[in-house]
């Protein structure tokens, strides 16, 4: 009894240290004092504030964008890439993926100065597209290993079965191996559509003029202090993650019901 409360115990000292400073930048998200230490009374101010701030309003329009389209293809592309691979024989398989680990592995300020030199090379001007280019590139080796796993979980006779009853290998594709892996394609989704938001050092290398995503504008605004606006626009983008878990926990044990 008295190791279990102590399991319980640790366990929650653990998730409170974890999530202490989520919880404080969301409670003084609704402080209206522009000092971030000191509590002046519960306001929503800061959050009409948000919406009238040009900047920040349009460091989301361009977050949102590239994370969709980026996650999207990035998708689209890692997953057939995923399919490639698994067919490949072991050492060319062995190779392949260790090529695509060296993305995941190497630090982010030295995938950012790559790429900014290579749309310098190629005469690319920094902007929307660079950065576009770029959040697809990093995003799609993750996308592989979110489908892998579930390309191995399947018998390795599975598109075959399907052809000898009589399906084209793009009709089994689509109707057999396709929906059989979705749960990873769906990973694969979210990951590199989190990555997208959340990344901040290759899109600072590879933005130019006039573009910038939420990162590199709090990024801005963090260095001349505080503000109480950059705590109402984490604590929307904390939200905004959660319900999208929530989302999918749902859905996943509806399927799992069925």
């Amino acid at each position: 009894m008295v190791k279990s409360f102590l399991k319980r115990f640790y366990l929650f000292l653990i998730f409170l240290f974890l999530y202490a400073p989520i919880i404080i930048m969301i409670v003084y998200s609704f402080n209206n004092s522009k000092i971030a230490v000191e509590w002046n009374g519960f306001t929503l101010k800061w959050y009409s504030e948000l919406f009238k701030d040009r900047q920040i309003l349009k460091s989301l329009y361009y977050t949102v964008f590239i994370a969709l389209i980026s996650s999207t293809i990035s998708t689209i592309v890692g997953t057939i890439a995923a399919i490639g691979i698994y067919k490949l024989k072991l050492l060319p398989q062995k190779i392949v993926l260790n090529i695509n680990y060296l993305p995941i592995l190497n630090p982010d300020i030295v995938t950012g100065i790559a790429l900014m030199t290579l749309f310098v090379v190629i005469g690319l001007d920094r902007g929307l597209v660079s950065m576009l280019l770029a959040h697809i590139t990093f995003s799609i080796p993750y996308v592989i290993l979110s489908v892998l796993p579930k390309l191995r979980q399947l018998p390795s006779n599975t598109l075959e079965a399907a052809m000898d009853l009589g399906a084209t290998p793009s009709y089994a594709l689509r109707k057999v191996i396709l929906p059989q892996i979705k749960p990873g394609i769906i990973t694969g989704l979210l990951m590199a559509f989190t990555l997208s938001i959340d990344d901040f050092v290759i899109s600072f290398f590879t933005t130019g003029n006039g573009v910038t995503n939420l990162s590199i504008t709090i990024y801005s605004m963090a260095k001349r202090g505080i503000n109480p606006k950059i705590n109402a626009v984490l604590t929307l983008m904390f939200v905004f993650v959660v319900l999208i878990i929530l989302i999918i926990n749902k859905r996943t044990s509806k399927e799992r019901s069925y």
